[in-house]
């Protein structure tokens, strides 16, 4: 896995993170919806950087 790579994937944890501190503090429910749905947007980024990788080293 590249260094490049692992980085990526470090940040989108590091963002889902950040975004649950957010959420835990959040004061309205549009707030909450909000920070719900950037954890999902970089959850679905972050599981494309780890399987995309052991999809092409598969093949």
């Amino acid at each position: 896995m590249s260094d490049v790579h692992n980085l990526l994937i470090r940040g989108s944890e590091k963002v889902i993170g950040h975004y649950r501190m957010l959420l835990a503090s959040a004061r309205s429910e549009s707030e909450r919806e909000l920070y719900r749905a950037r954890i999902a947007r970089e959850q679905r980024l972050l599981d494309t950087l780890q399987h995309g990788l052991v999809d092409r080293s598969a093949a």
